[in-house]
């Protein structure tokens, strides 16, 4: 039973990664309005003026593109590790082997959420001053960090190879 719950989860972030980036390319003004909000620090009184704003279209332009493409990275490392893990879940050693791609696709999604939206978005760029960015971005992606954390370590858990749930 663990494992099909532990396969079910590695594909709840395939779905998160699948679903936020076609939200992501549906609504591509959105998505680059996100970024040029974050970048430009414009959001709160005095941000526009540092010397860490900017408006240059192709660091935007690279922001807007590596949300949706490192979310599709790991929804597709998910998938391909959840697959793995369900072909292999009667037989222990090769169902921990499997787990990788599914680790690997849950490490990528909180590299983008880490890396791109509190290192760089709220640490460099300040966002947490932005009473309109804050709890709508800042707060979401640490939600989604800590529950596709929290995923990757139960799924990383060594299974009991004698089970065969």
């Amino acid at each position: 039973m663990l494992k099909t719950v532990k396969i079910a989860l590695v594909a709840t972030v395939a779905a998160w990664g699948l679903v936020g980036a076609l939200g992501n390319f549906v609504d591509w003004d959105g998505t680059r309005g996100a970024v040029a909000a974050a970048t430009s620090m414009a959001t709160w009184e005095g941000g526009a003026s540092s010397w860490k704003a900017t408006s240059n279209p192709f660091v935007v332009l690279a922001g807007a593109v590596m949300i949706p493409a490192l979310k599709l990275t790991s929804a597709v490392l998910c998938l391909l590790g959840g697959w793995a893990m369900w072909r292999t879940r009667d037989r222990g050693y090769e169902f921990e082997a499997a787990k990788r791609l599914a680790l690997a696709g849950c490490g990528v999604a909180m590299f983008l959420l880490f890396a791109g939206w509190i290192v760089i978005a709220e640490s460099w760029f300040e966002m947490w001053r932005s009473e309109a960015m804050r709890g709508p971005v800042l707060d979401s992606a640490f939600r989604y960090l800590g529950c596709i954390a929290l995923i990757a370590l139960f799924v990383g858990l060594r299974d009991d190879r004698r089970s065969r749930s």
